[in-house]
């Protein structure tokens, strides 16, 4: 699996409309393909999504 396909694991739903929104003008200014503009946020959603998981079970098992 290549990092441009776990990058756009993390874009579903309104993630992938912020995405796709900025990806375009992004990708012009950093000279670098839309594809891995939407791949760097879609990892960068996923890596949220990771943290605020591991959070909650931090806080679930100090809470016992």
């Amino acid at each position: 699996m290549d990092a441009i396909a776990v990058g756009k694991a993390g874009l579903q739903g309104w993630r992938e409309k912020v995405a796709d929104a900025v990806a375009e003008p992004v990708a012009r200014r950093a000279g670098v393909a839309d594809d891995q503009v939407r791949a760097v946020i879609g990892a960068l959603f996923l890596v949220l999504s990771v943290m605020y998981v591991v959070n909650a079970v931090r806080q679930l098992a100090g809470a016992r």
